[in-house]
């Protein structure tokens, strides 16, 4: 059992209140994810030129070493601003790129997301003490993902909270399990798609990239996705200009949506909704069975 939540605003009015809202909508989700939360913001994006990673590491990181080592040997313009235990590195060129070298020259330094807008903050503990640590509630942005956990099918550590990021500005938070993950690891690996951890929901994010590495739309890459993954879920789904949302075709993991004509959020959760202004005026359902639901901004 986990808890999700999403909120995407369509337009920039409200962006400054972004972590503000998402931070009362996932303190609502400690019950269902006491493990570890985490967060996906897409905030400050950056040219199209540049690039941003997010960094994760120990809480006893060398930021200031880190990024003189990063300008000496990779890019000598990169900024690096830590919080916490992460940090974000914006640099110009190609960020996949830019990671290969990362990961063979910094050791104990993990990647957690890349692109040009995405940031994904992740940490074990409750989710009050990780949008603590993380001053969540101070960020602005345009939308966001976040995810509390209750550890079922693998370790409570860092790397295994969700978001998983397996593509430039895409990520995913999941509520349920996988039953062909392993083999469809394989498969994936077999392409090229890179996996940090053994969790089925990174699988399902690099089947997204995947699918998208072939040509396909994200939403005819989740339409896939309802054929090739097996099992039981609720998938909320974001990327650089909005987010999506899809259930299994059984749908037996909770799921709520609710829309008014300043917001769109998602929860596992009716009472994360209600946290949010204007939630009693709000057209409210439960997602189908096997429906993709998105919501984007013009590019």
């Amino acid at each position: 059992m986990c808890g999700i939540v999403g909120l995407y605003f369509k337009s920039a009015a409200l962006e400054q209140q972004l972590g503000r809202m998402l931070a009362a909508m996932l303190v609502q989700m400690t019950e269902r994810g006491p493990d570890s939360a985490g967060v996906a913001v897409y905030r400050r994006p950056v040219g199209a030129e540049a690039s941003k990673i997010t960094l994760q590491s120990g809480d006893d990181a060398n930021w200031d070493d880190i990024h003189a080592r990063i300008r000496a040997a990779l890019a000598p313009e990169a900024t690096l601003e830590p919080l916490a235990n992460h940090a974000v590195l914006t640099l110009h060129g190609d960020g996949a790129q830019a990671a290969d070298w990362l990961e063979a020259n910094l050791p104990g330094v993990n990647i957690t997301s890349i692109g040009r807008a995405i940031e994904i903050y992740k940490e074990k503990g409750r989710p009050d003490e990780v949008i603590a640590r993380f001053k969540l509630e101070e960020m602005a942005g345009s939308h966001a993902l976040g995810h509390t956990r209750m550890a079922t099918e693998s370790a409570v550590t860092t790397e295994h909270s969700h978001p998983f990021s397996t593509g430039l500005d895409l990520c995913l938070v999941h509520n349920g399990s996988l039953s062909n993950h392993n083999r469809l690891r394989e498969k994936l690996r077999a392409e090229g798609i890179r996996f940090r951890t053994d969790n089925d929901s990174e699988v399902a994010a690099g089947y997204l990239t995947w699918r998208l590495s072939q040509g396909a739309t994200l939403k005819e890459a989740m339409q896939s996705a309802i054929a090739d993954l097996d099992g039981f879920y609720t998938f909320a789904i974001g990327a650089r200009d909005g987010f999506a949302v899809m259930r299994d075709p059984i749908a037996c993991k909770p799921a709520i949506l609710a829309e008014t004509e300043h917001w769109v959020a998602m929860s596992s959760e009716y009472r994360a909704i209600a946290q949010l202004p204007g939630s009693k005026h709000a057209a409210i359902w439960e997602p189908q069975p096997a429906r993709i639901y998105s919501w984007e901004r013009a590019a």
